[in-house]
């Protein structure tokens, strides 16, 4: 077997089971689950509709590239959404749809890494103020706290992790300045999330376009998640893809940029695993051939369906709209008693549960007393010199209903009031 998977660490929310398996909280309360990011707003029709029309098709293989009616949808969707006026985005080359960003973000990461062998990736940069002992092995550089999937895509093709704090004294971003020139020169990916998981902090184009010159200097590829991109706070002021940063900076055929969106947030579809990648034509024919022999062509129903989902905002509008209510039915509850911000974008809260206090055991009490399951901020970080980035905060989903995340906030300043 791949001697890396040693190097896996559990998954979050393996980990919060365990935490939570021998509590046994108040039957009488109804369980109220904010651990996951798993929008529970119901489904568009007009895609489930598509689905259903198109189920006769599940008898033909896939193509990888994708079929081009979808991939023109994809293309359609970042040139009014995410690219200034008259930008190109070609979908025959610079567009494919992937299996949800996850499985997307993991394969790049295998199919990018180069010069790696398991012995040579021994050791693991862990801070932005020390280097590894090893300087050979390849680095990718991510954001900590971070989804997990940027660290096992890293570990699983032989690279070492550089982590890079987002706190309040970053603004709750990667700090790029930070990372030693010698790290940068071994760097081969550089994962960013905008609006971020689990901090919500939308990267500025100023911000991007440094990335942008970096990854130029360094030889290195930028993999943006966007896959919050289509939830944010303020209706005239979306936040910026790395594709429009990287056109405004005249890099026109987007230049070492990957970016990956989906319609798991955007259109409250997990289920349906759609998501994409666009960017860098010279890239992706590299990326798709990897993809021909990583198996991961999407049905053809799912295809036509997607190709719908892309095509309409009305949906995505009512979605925001969700979002922004529970953040004003949500916030005032609980910012007398805990220091929480509403985010810039995305669905989640991070907040400050009290300095030293133990993340771990404030969800495990309670879950035990209020029958409500958050996720341990640290669970979601990894520990530096510095500390743990994750540690005394937990991640609200605010993915429930609006009087479930009502109901929730008002059990949880119980909990507080209690203690």
């Amino acid at each position: 077997m791949n001697r890396n998977l040693a190097r896996l660490q559990a998954y979050p929310f393996e980990r919060l089971a365990a935490l939570l398996r021998d509590n046994r909280p108040p039957p009488e309360l109804a369980p109220i689950g904010l651990w996951i990011g798993e929008p529970r707003h119901a489904p568009p029709s007009l895609v489930i509709d598509s689905l259903r029309t198109h189920l006769n098709q599940l008898g033909s293989y896939p193509a990888t590239k994708g079929l081009p009616v979808l991939r023109e949808a994809i293309a359609q969707h970042l040139r009014a959404r995410a690219l200034p006026a008259g930008a190109a985005m070609d979908p025959e080359t610079m567009v494919l749809p992937v299996n949800g960003t996850r499985e997307g973000l993991f394969s790049l990461v295998q199919a990018a890494v180069t010069g790696a062998t398991a012995s040579s990736a021994a050791t693991t940069a862990t801070t932005t103020t020390t280097t590894t002992t090893n300087d050979r092995a390849p680095v990718v550089v991510m954001p900590n706290p971070s989804y997990q999937i940027y660290e096992g895509a890293t570990l699983l093709a032989g690279a070492e992790p550089y982590y890079l704090d987002t706190t309040p004294a970053t603004g709750l971003i990667p700090d790029l300045s930070a990372v030693p020139a010698a790290i940068w020169d071994r760097c081969q990916v550089l994962f960013l999330c905008s609006p971020g998981n689990p901090t919500g902090a939308v990267l500025s184009l100023e911000y991007l376009r440094h990335a942008l010159e970096l990854a130029e200097g360094h030889n290195f590829l930028i993999a943006s998640d966007e896959c919050y991109a289509d939830l944010y706070l303020d209706e005239d002021r979306p936040p910026p893809s790395l594709l429009r940063a990287a056109w405004e900076s005249g890099r026109t055929t987007y230049q070492r940029c990957m970016v990956f969106r989906s319609l798991s947030k955007r259109s409250s579809l997990p289920g349906l695993r759609s998501g994409f990648v666009a960017g860098d034509p010279e890239v992706m024919r590299q990326y798709l051939l990897y993809r021909t022999y990583h198996g991961c062509a999407m049905p053809v129903p799912t295809q036509l369906a997607s190709a719908v989902a892309w095509s309409e905002e009305t949906h995505v509008v009512a979605n925001r709209d969700l979002y922004r209510e529970k953040f004003a039915r949500v916030l005032p509850i609980l910012r007398p008693h805990l220091d929480v911000d509403q985010p810039a974008g995305g669905f989640y809260l991070w907040p400050d549960i009290g300095g030293s206090r133990d993340d771990a055991a404030f969800t495990r009490d309670l879950h035990a007393s209020q029958n409500l399951t958050l996720l341990p901020g640290s669970y979601m970080a990894r520990s530096t010199p510095a500390g743990n980035p994750g540690h005394g905060r937990v991640r609200i989903s605010l993915v429930a209903s609006v009087e479930e995340c009502v109901e929730a906030a008002r059990r949880m300043v119980a909990f507080l009031v209690s203690r």
